[in-house]
Order: structure tokens, then sequence, then C-alpha cells
């Protein structure tokens, strides 16, 4: 039988994989725009001068404006992703966040960002979270420049107004 032949009820089902494909990015931007925003302003909520307290005891240089660039970068990033605004400009500070604290803090930790210690009255307790979740942002971010931003995005309303103006 001729490969490139394929019977209907199997060209369907590629045809409805197609079409839900399109839908993709829309969870990943959700939860790594989210995640992002939700740790800038927990930064935020603490205190700037508390999280460049914590960069200044870890080495990194500047720690005050550090500190401000970072809870900028997780809060607009953040938002920039959920709206599909600009993905691809917002994930190279997102990435270079997630980065430095890859090399900073969790490398020492190793992969696993989940340790459980203990079990105490019934809860577990977990020791230092290693680099795993950072990568999965950075994976995460990666697929969207690549693949784009999907519909209900900034960027493919941007992209189907210039298609628009070509024709």
């Amino acid at each position: 039988m001729n490969t490139l032949r394929r019977a209907p009820e199997e060209a369907s089902s590629i045809g409805n994989r197609v079409s839900f494909a399109r839908w993709a990015p829309i969870p990943a931007r959700l939860i790594v725009g989210y995640g992002f925003m939700a740790h800038g302003f927990a930064k935020l909520n603490k205190g700037p001068d508390a999280f460049a307290g914590i960069l200044h005891a870890i080495g990194v240089p500047g720690p005050h404006m550090m500190a401000w660039l970072t809870i900028l970068v997780e809060i607009f990033g953040g938002l920039a992703v959920i709206l599909g605004a600009f993905v691809w400009l917002a994930s190279l500070p997102m990435a270079a966040v997630l980065f430095v604290a890859i090399i900073t803090v969790h490398l020492p930790y190793g992969f696993s960002s989940i340790k459980i210690m203990s079990v105490t009255n019934g809860r577990a307790q977990f020791g230092p979270p290693g680099y795993e979740c950072d990568l999965l942002y950075i994976a995460c971010l990666a697929a969207l420049v690549l693949g784009g931003s999907g519909p209900f995005s900034i960027d493919g309303y941007i992209k189907d107004r210039k298609n628009s103006r070509q024709k």
C-alpha cells in the first residue's frame, strides 16, 4: 500500500492533531508567565532590599541593581509571555535570570527539584531544590520562541496583520 495514502479515519485523526497542535503554546505561556510573575511579586512583596541581601551574600555584583532588574524581568517578562507579546525578546533576559539562578544557587544541589528529606507530623520536609525547574522553564521559553506564541497572542496578531498587508 502506498504510504502517502491514508485511510479516511487515520487522515481525520492526523488533521485533528494538527488543528489542536496550534493551541499547545497557550498552557506553556500561562504557566511560565504566571511562574515568573509570582516569583517577581514575591520578591517585591518581601522587599527588594531582602533579595538584594541574598544576592550580596552569594557574591552577585551590584546586588541592589540586580535585585531590581531581576524583579522587573520576572514581572514584565512573565506578563509578556502570558500575553504572547514579543516573547522572543522577553525570553532572553528571562533565560539569563534562570541561568544565573542555576549557577549561583541550584547547581550544588543537583538536578532534582524535589528532595524529600523526612516526614514530620504527616508532612513532607523538602531539601534545597536543584536546577530541574529552571531547565523546564528554559525549555518552555525555547519552545515558545521556536514554535511561536500560538493563538490569542499579541505576537500572533502582529504576524496576522503583517501577512494580511502583504497580500
